[in-house]
């Protein structure tokens, strides 16, 4: 699972729905990326990115990493 993209997806106070809505992304599709059942393409990783306000690049570092870039667009 991803826990830090559910975290800045609450944070936001939004719902997975909302997110797809805004990413252009089935909402199916955007559940099962942030659950960790699927992995997101560079197209998915931007567009949800940019609806919740963080590089991009979040989605291939280690699932370790910080939050440092979490308002970071690029």
């Amino acid at each position: 699972m991803r826990k830090w993209l559910k975290e800045i997806r609450e944070n936001e106070g939004l719902t997975q729905e909302q997110i797809a809505e805004r990413s252009g992304i089935a909402r199916a599709t955007y559940g099962h990326i942030e659950s960790g059942e699927r992995g997101a393409t560079v197209a998915n990783a931007k567009k949800i990115s940019a609806a919740l306000g963080f590089h991009w690049t979040l989605f291939f570092e280690d699932e370790n990493h910080d939050l440092k870039n979490e308002k970071e667009v690029g």
